[in-house]
């Protein structure tokens, strides 16, 4: 499993004030990551903890809503919940990778379903349980490549 990039630290002394400043590895780029959920809460976290890692996070609460962002923005990975009201993530992630052949797929779960898990499997998406931790779904991601 790939360890993401540190970012360098830079530490000043100003007046007595030890001011710390991150800036991020130059070798690497934000991904584009598309999260989906239509529970609020998880969703707003979700997309708080991809953005303070420095990724470029998408947030939909709805199938409708991840359908037009698929379509109109090139993503690099979906993470998405499988249950999203008369849709669900499966369809969603068969949909994304029919216009994004290359984008990495997280499905995840409130049930430990092995149906749900051999048609993510077959489709080539990561199958989770919840509760997974942001900092999982990070490590999952695979490295971006250099612009």
């Amino acid at each position: 499993m790939a360890t993401p990039a540190r970012a360098a630290v830079f530490n000043w002394r100003f007046h007595n004030v030890t001011i710390e400043m991150t800036q991020p590895n130059s070798s690497t780029r934000a991904r584009s990551v598309l999260i989906v959920d239509d529970d609020i809460v998880l969703l707003d976290a979700l997309e708080r903890a991809f953005r303070e890692a420095g990724e470029r996070a998408i947030a939909c609460g709805t199938f409708e809503e991840a359908r037009r962002v698929v379509r109109d923005q090139s993503l690099d990975a979906l993470i998405t919940d499988v249950r999203l009201g008369a849709f669900n993530g499966l369809q969603l992630a068969v949909m994304a990778r029919d216009i994004q052949p290359n984008i990495q797929v997280i499905v995840f779960s409130g049930f430990d379903d092995p149906v749900l898990r051999a048609d993510a499997e077959r489709i080539g998406a990561t199958y989770l349980v919840k509760p997974v931790p942001s900092s999982y779904l990070l490590q999952l991601l695979q490295p971006s490549s250099t612009p």
